[in-house]
C-alpha cells in the first residue's frame, strides 16, 4: 500500500534511479535496418546515431529518395528500440515503486 509519508524519499530514490539508468543507457547501443539490411543504422542510449551503413547496392538503384527513406526508416527503428530497451530497464529498476512517478 502506497504511504504519502514517504513520497520525499520515494522521489530522491525515484531520481538517482533515473541518473543511473542515464549513464547506463549511454553506454547502450541499439540497430535498426531497412531495405532488408541494406541501411543499418546504430544509435546510443542517448539517441545519437553513432553508426550508419549503407551497402552499395543501395546506390545501384540512382533513387536518392528511396535511399533517404530507407536511412530514414533504419534511424527510426533504432530509436524505437533504445527506448524499448530504455522501458525495459526502467521497469526493472522501478519495480517497487508507484506507476506514473516517471
Amino acid at each position: 500500500m502506497f504511504d504519502p509519508s514517504k513520497l520525499p524519499q520515494m522521489l530522491q530514490q525515484a531520481q538517482q534511479m533515473a541518473q543511473k539508468l542515464q549513464a547506463e543507457m549511454a553506454q547502450k547501443t541499439a540497430e535498426g535496418q531497412a531495405g532488408g539490411g541494406m541501411v543499418s543504422a546504430t544509435v546510443n542510449g542517448q539517441g545519437e546515431l553513432v553508426k550508419l551503413k549503407i551497402d552499395p547496392k543501395a546506390l545501384e538503384f540512382k533513387d536518392i529518395t528511396m535511399l533517404e527513406d530507407l536511412v530514414t526508416a533504419a534511424v527510426n527503428q533504432a530509436h524505437a528500440r533504445v527506448r524499448e530497451i530504455m522501458g525495459a530497464e526502467m521497469q526493472k529498476l522501478t519495480g517497487g515503486l508507484p506507476p506514473g512517478l516517471f
